[in-house]
């Protein structure tokens, strides 16, 4: 740090200021500002939630406010509004707030509200971003990635410009938030952005292509039950390069979507019953996740949460106790998984591979197979019947 030009002392040209108070801009800002608004809430009455840091509860007698908060972007809800203005009456004593009424617009996500749903979609930001790309007259594509022939890639050209793969692909990362059906394809395109060449661009391209045929795609927030359920799936040694397993699951609440995963298994299984267990386990750790966060919101689960998974050898040996030589590597997610199939939290259903939805988070489909499973994980336009999860 060094004083800045015009305000230097010559007496003392090497000291700096002291500062007395947080500056918005420093990394330590936001920190305060956490903490100050925080403060005011836990004074009001609200409570951390255990599952979320940046939720925070109020629970009185009937009364429940949720406030949700990312830096200085807040949503706040509740079930009784002389409560809400109080609180909003206290807070605009101390801090600058604007009220902006019913949610629209948050983080770049769109709301649109009907008077038996939400609509979440990121239209705006899609068209953004095919324009940063100059593909907002391209052609569309029927899926962001086509099946794999098996032909490698690897002497391929370094593509020109990596600052402008890298800063597509993360944007692509961010419209997932709304689209898990391209969640595949951007995993893979944002495994090479160290050195992508002409061909990872090329299959960048595809995924802009498809996002311009289904830009106002998005996900709805129905009624319905208030059910978990999950779907888990593994693609065995699908990276041709190191031989790493993907791991895809999914989480529905009631015909909600609510949760989803695509991610490289850390280490190489050296079965197809490994990586779908590897998967199985990570999918219970979301669900318990789950389970906890929305029993603060007073849904509690009164029965196991059903995981539907396609490999009956994981299946069974989640319900066998009894290892051999072959699976000893995989123990400690064995016990995990067993541990929380006694509980009663989680139970695991066998489901057929033409049903599993999570197929599609895990790898590349043909074109009538991609559509019917992005059907059943509602992703459609704002104006499309919704026929929930089968």
């Amino acid at each position: 740090m060094k004083q800045p030009p015009g305000f230097i002392d010559s007496n003392f040209p090497t000291h700096v200021c002291k500062l007395q108070k947080s500056i918005y801009g420093l990394k330590q800002a936001p920190r305060q500002w956490f903490q100050k608004l925080t403060s005011h809430l836990q004074h009001f009455g609200f409570r951390f939630s255990r599952s979320d840091p940046s939720l925070l509860i109020f629970q009185q007698n009937n009364i429940q406010i949720f406030f949700l908060i990312y830096v200085d972007d807040i949503l706040l809800t509740g079930n009784d509004q002389p409560t809400i203005q109080s609180l909003l009456h206290q807070l605009k004593s101390t801090f600058a707030l604007k009220q902006l009424g019913q949610a629209s617009l948050f983080l770049g996500i769109q709301i649109s509200k009907s008077t038996s749903s939400y609509f979440l979609h990121q239209t705006h930001y899609a068209e953004q971003l095919l324009q940063t790309a100059n593909l907002e007259d391209c052609r569309s594509a029927p899926t962001p990635i086509t099946p794999s022939k098996g032909s490698s890639d690897s002497s391929d050209q370094l593509f020109a410009d990596p600052t402008l793969y890298r800063k597509l692909a993360s944007s692509l990362q961010y419209l997932t938030i709304t689209r898990p059906d391209i969640a595949f394809a951007t995993n893979r395109i944002c495994q090479h952005m160290h050195a992508p060449t002409e061909h990872h661009f090329k299959s960048l391209k595809q995924v802009l292509r498809y996002v311009k045929g289904t830009i106002n795609y998005g996900l709805p927030l129905t009624i319905g039950n208030l059910q978990l359920t999950s779907y888990t799936d593994a693609d065995w040694a699908s990276d041709s390069e190191d031989r790493k397993s993907i791991s895809g699951f999914c989480t529905f609440l009631g015909t909600t979507l609510i949760s989803w995963t695509v991610k490289k298994q850390p280490t190489v299984a050296r079965s197809s019953t490994e990586a779908e267990y590897r998967a199985l386990a990570a999918a219970t750790t979301e669900v318990l996740w789950l389970r906890c966060l929305i029993e603060e919101l007073q849904i509690p689960q009164n029965s196991p949460t059903k995981i539907y998974c396609d490999n009956t050898s994981a299946i069974s040996l989640a319900k066998n106790p009894i290892f051999h030589a072959r699976t000893k590597h995989i123990e400690i997610d064995y016990h995990f998984l067993r541990q929380h199939l006694d509980s009663g939290y989680i139970t695991i259903h066998h489901v057929t591979s033409a049903a599993q939805i999570a197929d599609v988070l895990t790898k590349a489909l043909p074109i009538a197979q991609f559509e019917e499973l992005r059907h059943k994980l509602t992703i459609r336009p704002p104006n499309a019947q919704f026929e929930g999860v089968s």
